[in-house]
């Protein structure tokens, strides 16, 4: 259970801080650029977590 909510907690850090850079880079935002952020966010985090746990079982 612990594992879970830690892979999940690091999941949303990552997606939050990811789609604030969007969203920060992209200027002038209407709703189909925060949907556009947020599922480039959730993608990128899924990509940046697997690396992490690649590099970490090294």
């Amino acid at each position: 259970m612990t594992r879970q909510l830690t892979a999940s907690a690091e999941l949303i850090g990552w997606w939050a801080a990811l789609t604030l850079l969007w969203i920060v880079l992209i200027g002038p935002v209407d709703p189909l650029e925060w949907c556009l952020g947020a599922a480039a966010g959730l993608i990128a985090a899924l990509a940046a977590r697997g690396a992490r746990r690649a590099a970490g079982d090294r």
